[in-house]
């Protein structure tokens, strides 16, 4: 087994981007044999790979063991337990991030308004390609945003012969209201959150601080998530309603696939980059410093006792700041 995450280098664990998206586990048992996590339940035994997962959504019905979340943590995997169809998410264990500059980074624009309205416009500019939306306000990106995605159901209904009223979301029970394409929709999100959240947290942002969403402890995931519910879970459930796969393991699996055939890991991470680190010479290395806060914008190393007798030791390797319009210095 590979050296724990946070004693390993970058290099030494797989990379997000190449990684399975998401496997989800329900009534079973999740055990460790050497370097595989082991899923057992009456019917059988399956064997996973731990550092090639992304994410694992454990449901309801499921138990694991010690030796089975060293794992996982020892691999950087993201671990999810999520409630009864994989609709909400409960808690999350660690990831592959070990520094927190990107977060830092993340709060620092989040503050700002105008570099916060800044973040928002580069997410509406990723679903309006081509289109120049300098001139737009926030309302009516959002407008616009919704006669898009009013459209999108409009076509894939008359494309598949699926009649569409209207969404239909019960909050905390998505499975309680809404037709089949509507439940279909629901799970199919719910799994892309999964996705999304792994890849925030494996590259060291915070799922809270979103720049569209707020007020929400999955804030920047449902960001991240809204990037790409047009091209990916919308169709799915239009397609697996007309073929009458209702199920919300259809969902799930067929997201599942398409992921790995669009590539759609890497892209999130690619555009998570893109939204808060534009200027791609900008220094944010996940690395851990271990260091303690000074006055200013310095800091000092850990894991020594600072008396007044000892020498203060300022630890150099830090991000590069640059200066603002606002006379501040961004992390």
């Amino acid at each position: 087994m590979a050296e724990p995450w946070w004693r390993t280098g970058p290099q030494d664990i797989h990379r997000l981007e190449d990684r399975i998206s998401s496997l989800y586990a329900e009534r079973c048992h999740i055990d460790r044999d050497d370097n595989a996590i082991v899923l057992v339940n009456k019917a059988r035994t399956v064997h996973v790979p731990a550092a090639w997962l992304a994410v694992l959504l454990i449901g309801p019905g499921s138990r694991i063991t010690h030796p089975a979340i060293t794992l996982l943590a020892d691999s950087g995997t993201a671990i999810c337990w999520v409630g009864e169809q994989g609709v909400r998410l409960y808690a999350t264990g660690t990831s592959t991030a070990r520094g927190s500059h990107l977060q830092l980074r993340q709060a620092w624009l989040v503050t700002r308004p105008k570099e916060r309205v800044a973040v928002a416009r580069r997410m509406y500019d990723i679903r309006f390609p081509g289109e120049d939306t300098t001139r737009l306000t926030l309302q009516q990106l959002r407008g616009r945003e919704g006669t898009r995605i009013r459209r999108l159901y409009a076509q894939h209904s008359q494309r598949t012969g699926v009649p569409w009223n209207k969404r239909d979301y019960k909050p905390g029970d998505a499975f309680a209201a809404g037709d089949d394409v509507n439940r279909l929709l629901s799970a199919a999100n719910s799994a892309l959150y999964g996705i999304c959240h792994a890849a925030i947290t494996g590259l060291g942002a915070s799922p809270a601080l979103g720049f569209v969403h707020t007020g929400n402890a999955l804030s920047f995931v449902l960001d991240i998530a809204d990037l790409y519910k047009a091209e990916f879970t919308i169709p799915i459930a239009f397609d697996l309603a007309a073929k009458g796969l209702t199920s919300e393991r259809d969902a799930r699996t067929a997201l599942r696939d398409a992921v790995v055939e669009n590539k759609l890991l890497p892209r999130i991470v690619t555009d998570i980059k893109h939204l808060l680190v534009p200027d791609e010479s900008r220094d944010l290395a996940d690395e851990d410093l271990g260091a303690l806060w000074d006055d200013g914008d310095t800091v000092v190393s850990s894991g020594r006792n600072w008396s007044a007798d000892d020498h203060i030791d300022v630890i150099p390797d830090l991000p590069k700041q640059d200066p603002t319009t606002e006379g501040e210095t961004a992390p």
